[in-house]
């Protein structure tokens, strides 16, 4: 069986691969038309963010049996059309999910800690701790948005700090002994911090904006290590700046490509909105790369490998 490689990958994702029996092939600059032209050569296919897996092409890769997408998601292929066609799909949720939680716990740990003000004014030779007070964890309630593969591992990272963890997911019966699940509402009526861990669905576009954001009881901290488009990015904005949301921790953006490899074209104007966040003492960006560690470098193409062995290996 061959297999297209559209990204980059960990080496030993080809290694394995390769020792399985299958021959891949590496394509990191055609175009997608090129790419359309040739798909149908292939019965795998392996991409990451690279570009969109839509009907047009599905309709060209006439051979295809399965598409791994080293990632957690999968929104930048068109599942239901891909599943009408017999594709067997596979990610990786299981990768990462450990790294995007450490990045969530560790923004949020920041945050409470106004760690980069206090960075900036010392090495500017200001010594200020009383405007540096900061905020413990225990005894804080956190809210998880989806409870899935990173929300788990989330809720397994809060269990030794003391805090009350609550969760809620659209499926049923998911609460366990690190997070007791609760409607939607009932999470915004206790939660100091609200933390995203959705996949991007119709559900879950523009999901945070000025009507959730003043239904939620408290003044509350944010945490998007998800997807940036389930933040109204200028509703946002106008919750830091009423006092509503007290800080924000954003590994992902509204304004990103859909490939999540840049942010904007060279020749595009900042939003308002964003030139407040990047200003902002309360507001901790970072560039979409909460799962992106050394470690789930390799875990993601185990687990995308470990997937596709039983079609070698039934």
């Amino acid at each position: 069986m061959k297999i297209l490689h559209l990204d980059s990958n960990h080496p030993l994702m080809i290694q394995e691969l390769t020792r399985l029996g299958f021959d891949n092939t590496e394509d990191f600059t055609s175009s997608k038309a090129e790419v359309e032209a040739k798909i149908h050569e292939f019965d795998g296919l392996i991409i990451r963010s690279r570009f969109t897996i839509d009907n047009a092409f599905l309709d060209k890769a006439t051979n295809l049996k399965f598409i791994g997408r080293v990632g957690a998601g999968l929104e930048n292929i068109d599942v239901n059309y891909a599943e009408q066609k017999g594709i067997q799909l596979y990610n990786a949720p299981e990768g990462n999910r450990n790294a995007v939680s450490e990045h969530a716990l560790g923004m949020l740990l920041s945050l409470f800690n106004k760690l980069r003000t206090a960075h900036n004014e010392v090495v500017n030779g200001q010594w200020r701790r009383e405007a540096n007070r900061g905020f413990e964890l225990e005894g804080k309630t956190i809210g998880l948005i989806g409870y899935g593969n990173t929300g788990k591992a989330m809720a397994r990272k809060l269990s030794g700090f003391d805090c009350e963890v609550l969760c809620y997911d659209i499926l049923e019966n998911l609460g366990d002994e690190n997070a007791s699940q609760l409607s939607l509402d009932e999470l915004k009526s206790k939660a100091d911090v609200i933390s995203l861990h959705t996949p991007q669905t119709s559900e879950t576009l523009g999901m945070i904006n000025t009507e959730f954001i003043n239904s939620v009881s408290k003044p509350f901290w944010l945490l998007n290590t998800a997807r940036g488009k389930s933040v109204v990015t200028e509703d946002l904005v106008n919750g830091l700046k009423s006092g509503k949301i007290l800080g924000a921790g954003l590994d992902v953006l509204e304004y990103e490509k859909t490939s999540f490899e840049d942010l904007f074209s060279a020749d595009h104007q900042l939003p308002e909105a964003f030139q407040y966040l990047m200003k902002a003492d309360n507001v901790l960006l970072s560039p979409h790369v909460a799962g992106w560690t050394f470690e789930s470098h390799i875990k993601l193409a185990q687990t995308i490998v470990d997937k596709i062995k039983k079609i070698a290996h039934p």
